[in-house]
């Protein structure tokens, strides 16, 4: 009888869903939580399987992912290091190519990825979904009864909007998208999967008009040119002071929303 693995399962291949497992690499942190998850996914009677996001450069883990079998796709969800660093690495190991938004992160002749594109690989038929916010880059991918959600949705907790090129009225309508999608697995770039996509992105859209609700009270408080760290002390007294350089990110990101 096969081992039954639970979140967190460091460095072990966990099936998820019919199609879909998950090899959680070692990098805890504040922002990724347990670590990153490379999701591995795989039709069945299929001898090859798709690879969303790599993760950091992490030997041991492009290790573990190129060890799984033949891989001739990795798709990626957006642009930070802890999804994407492991590219080239796993790239040399197995000679996948590689697709995404963003060009910099393109390897072989796939080309980049659009919205509502379908890609038929190893067995499955994966729709892409722009889901921007978190970045400007932010991807999703359906298949069948689940949504890899990379950072868009986590596991646990909230998103942090990138102080790039995120946008917070850009991520109100990507989780307005998702919650469209219904009753559906999530499978996270962090933390645990959950089993009810619509019922998780409503509590997300929730927890962000409370925050913005707040934000406005501060302002009232604080004065309508109140700097977003000034609000971050005024609001944020229920998390980490450790977080409250990130949270600052967000608290930015609801001021330039009500200030459009």
């Amino acid at each position: 009888m096969s081992e039954v693995l639970e979140h967190p399962a460091y460095g072990k291949l966990r099936r998820v869903t019919d199609t879909a497992s998950v090899l959680l690499c070692d990098n805890p942190g504040m922002m990724t939580l347990d670590g990153t998850n490379t999701w591995v996914l795989r039709g069945p009677g299929s001898d090859e399987m798709v690879i969303v996001d790599p993760g950091p450069d992490d030997h041991e883990h492009v290790e573990r992912i190129a060890a799984l079998g033949k891989i001739p796709l990795v798709l990626i969800s957006h642009k930070h290091g802890d999804h994407t660093d492991a590219i080239d690495a796993l790239v040399d190991r197995t000679g996948a190519v590689v697709r995404a938004v963003g060009s910099g992160f393109l390897r072989g002749m796939g080309g980049p990825l659009t919205d509502g594109e379908v890609i038929d690989a190893a067995g499955l038929r994966i729709t892409v979904l722009a889901t921007p916010g978190h970045t400007a880059d932010s991807l999703s991918f359906l298949v069948d009864d689940a949504v890899l959600t990379a950072d868009t949705v986590l596991g646990r907790g909230t998103t942090v909007i990138d102080n790039e090129d995120g946008s917070l009225r850009d991520y109100l309508e990507s989780l307005r998208r998702l919650q469209g999608l219904g009753r559906r697995a999530v499978l996270p770039g962090h933390g645990p999967d959950l089993p009810h996509l619509e019922a998780v992105a409503a509590t997300y859209l929730q927890h962000r008009e409370e925050r913005l609700g707040q934000v406005r009270d501060a302002l009232r408080a604080l004065g309508e040119d109140a700097t977003a760290r000034q609000i971050v002390e005024h609001v944020y007294t229920d998390v980490d002071e450790k977080l409250w350089d990130h949270a600052e990110w967000s608290v930015q990101a609801q001021l330039d929303y009500l200030r459009e």
